[in-house]
């Protein structure tokens, strides 16, 4: 059934609940009022309590006023019981039809599962020792009209909870708690790159050229200035223009954009962590974002020990193991990439019935350039740094479980990484996986103007690897800038969705986007 079907049984209800919405008004009741104030949260209710030490029994001593949602309402005889819950948790809530109560047990049976209540009261222990809130007082603050589409205690339907996520959190703790985890991991990622001396900038949304990633850019029309914009799918241009300025560490925090493919580890919009650190290299950059991931789970999770979906651990804990590309494909696939012959490389490709390239770049919407066709035929045109790149991708990664540093790898797809300073064929650049999944990558950024234009250049001037695919562009403001003068620089990004789901133990980026982009449903 589509998420947006409404049953008979529904309707029904939906109809029932507007009626009782304009009973309320017929009596000079706004079923929607502007405020309720001096509220206690129910945590702290609870903290403040100890049901042992006070006994069962009526405490008219200790009065205390809540608000929240109505998860389930039940009648025994001359009492009804509300559970009642709040952003900080749950308490039951008791209502008697006795002398002097008869209007607020009136008002206390009207009410419905989803509907939010205030209710002003006193502390109550039950005779089996639970601590709740005899009321004594009830406003309503929003009639809800419409039932909850489940349980309130398990909203379990896959289409239903991406595509009305606030069902989702009002039905499962588990998806709140996910999601101050993801605001509590943001503002400790925040927190840690200010802590250690970086600068955040706010780079712009809307850009003349989307530089910066290998991907191909959402473009939208600003009608002001009667010209085509492509939204950002990097802030790393912008970052190095600012450290040409004078500002040695700087980073971004920030949503950008990928007009690409959709996957358990894809999404076309996604929040991206990405920073410049002025005289440091490759080296230095993948030691500081280990040190960061750790560091920062330590802080909102209070380990490095992660529990996956399917129970595997992960294990944050430094140091991680540094691995180049050319052992790595040695060890997993046999072949030295620097000796074998191309034939050898080709075959090993062959074999996988799907042979692109490139996992992606963190957190992006599917970047990275192709190596291959959907039949895994190899094209005759692929270069020996694309065969590397697609071993790598295909055959390395998707095979990494704990936290691992892979380095140097060709220079093909990295237009604006410096040359390894022993082998020019190769690049000084790392990318950090873990559960198959490139979290995290680094480079020794490239700072010679006049060899980043020719990158450029050879990169615009390269064959195409699919149909449709965009040349990278050829940013002369940013090169205009360089040739002021910019440092020697090491630049890293992290895939905070990505990162988000190993945090959470989630199986897709779905779980911890709250809002995740999803086809029109059938």
């Amino acid at each position: 059934m589509s998420v947006t079907t409404v049953t008979d049984r529904e309707a029904q209800a939906i109809d029932e609940r507007r009626a009782k919405a304009d009973r309320l008004r017929a009596h000079g009741e706004n079923p929607y009022p502007h405020e309720y104030l001096d509220r206690t949260l129910i945590a702290s209710l609870h903290a403040a309590h100890d049901p042992r030490a006070l006994g069962p029994g009526e405490h008219p001593g200790l009065p205390h006023r809540i608000a929240g949602r109505v998860v389930a309402k039940r009648g025994h005889g001359k009492t009804q019981f509300i559970d009642v819950r709040d952003v900080s948790g749950w308490i039951q809530v008791l209502a008697r039809s006795e002398e002097g109560q008869a209007e607020l047990f009136a008002r206390v049976e009207e009410l419905d599962v989803g509907d939010l209540v205030g209710f002003d009261g006193h502390i109550y222990v039950t005779p089996r020792g639970q601590l709740s809130l005899a009321a004594r007082g009830v406003t309503l603050l929003a009639k809800a009209l419409r039932p909850p589409a489940a349980k309130y205690h398990g909203l379990e339907d896959i289409e239903t909870r991406y595509r009305r996520r606030e069902l989702d959190l009002i039905a499962n703790e588990a998806t709140r708690e996910l999601f101050v985890t993801r605001a509590r991991t943001i503002a400790a990622l925040r927190e840690w790159m200010n802590d250690h001396d970086f600068i955040e900038i706010e780079t712009p949304v809307l850009q003349t050229l989307a530089g910066g990633a290998n991907a191909r850019p959402f473009v939208t029309h600003h009608n002001a200035l009667d010209r085509d914009l492509s939204l950002t799918i990097s802030g790393e241009f912008h970052l190095k223009r600012c450290v040409v300025g004078g500002l040695e560490r700087v980073y971004m925090l920030d949503k950008c954009f990928r007009n690409e493919g959709i996957s358990y580890k894809h999404s076309p919009e996604f929040t991206l962590l990405e920073w410049e650190m002025s005289y440091a290299d490759y080296h230095d950059v993948h030691d500081y974002m280990e040190a960061l991931i750790a560091g920062v789970a330590q802080r909102v999770l209070g380990t490095t020990v992660i529990e996956q979906h399917d129970g595997l651990m992960l294990d944050l804990t430094p140091p991680w193991p540094r691995i180049k590309v050319r052992d790595a494909i040695r060890e997993r696939v046999g072949l030295d990439i620097d000796r074998a012959p191309r034939a050898e490389l080709i075959e090993a490709l062959s074999d996988r019935a799907d042979s692109g390239a490139g996992g992606g770049g963190a957190g992006d919407g599917g970047a990275g350039g192709g190596s291959g066709s959907a039949n895994g035929r190899v094209p005759d045109h692929i270069t020996w740094g694309q065969l590397v790149e697609a071993l790598y991708s295909k055959l390395v990664e998707p095979e990494i479980v704990q936290p691992t540093i892979f380095y140097d790898f060709p220079v093909e797809f990295h237009p604006v990484v410096k040359r390894h300073r022993e082998r020019p064929e190769l690049i000084e650049h790392f990318e950090v996986v873990m559960r198959g999944i490139e979290v995290g990558s680094g480079s020794t950024e490239l700072n010679d103007p006049d060899e980043q234009r020719r990158r450029f250049v050879e990169q615009r001037n390269r064959r195409p690897l699919d149909e449709g695919e965009e040349p990278y562009p050829a940013d002369e403001e940013f090169v205009r800038a360089m040739e002021h003068g910019m440092p020697p620089l090491g630049g890293a990004g992290i895939g905070v969705d990505r990162l988000l789901a190993i945090f959470t133990g989630s199986e897709t980026l779905r779980e911890v986007i709250p809002f995740p982009a999803l086809r029109d449903p059938r």
